[in-house]
């Protein structure tokens, strides 16, 4: 009986061991209003399940490195302090410029949002081998669903609707010469070398 007791404890504890090089257990107790919200999400079809969402949740708040923020108001990605901001705001902002001057304007806005991956993420972006994580990277900021087609750049949801605009942003960033080549979303430009 004692052997059989030894042998099952070692079964146990070489079981244990093994999931714990897989990955923890932990236990996290949501108060009312919070279960409630996260049980709401989950029947409605707008998350899977509270390990998914508790997944998402660390993505996201190590993606938008919000261990920087200072909550609630002051927001930093980086070495850039960001605020959310509303795409008719931008458009606002996009038609004070004149529109022979908007290529280059963005071009100057890219340039620095260049900088603050290169500081932030420490890679360059003009390095063409950089850029599908660059690019990724201004989809995580909620620029579009942005990414490296061979020689072309596709955005899909444009964050930046004007079309000289954000070719001058996405030059400024990638540090080269771009070529609209469809002008629907998606948008495709063609890289010049």
């Amino acid at each position: 009986m004692l052997t059989s007791i030894i042998v099952h404890n070692n079964v146990v504890q070489r079981t244990m061991r093994e999931a714990s090089q897989v990955g923890k257990r932990t236990t996290v107790i949501f108060d009312q209003g919070d279960r409630q919200y996260l049980e709401n999400l989950i029947r409605e079809g707008k998350e899977p399940g509270i390990k998914p969402f508790i997944a998402k949740m660390v993505e996201v708040y190590r993606t938008m490195a919000i261990h920087d923020w200072k909550f609630p108001g002051e927001y930093y990605i980086g070495i850039s302090r960001a605020a959310f901001f509303s795409q008719q705001n931008i458009q606002l902002m996009i038609d004070l410029v004149p529109e022979e001057n908007r290529r280059d304007a963005a071009r100057k806005i890219g340039a620095a949002t260049a900088v603050s991956i290169q500081t932030s993420l420490n890679i360059d972006p003009r390095l063409a081998e950089n850029w599908p994580k660059v690019l990724d990277r201004l989809r995580v900021f909620g620029y579009g669903d942005i990414m490296l087609r061979d020689s072309y750049v596709v955005v899909k949801n444009p964050f930046i609707s004007n079309l000289a605009f954000l070719t001058g942003f996405l030059e400024g960033v990638l540090d080269t010469k771009l070529e609209p080549k469809i002008t629907t979303s998606p948008l495709v430009f063609e890289i010049s070398h």
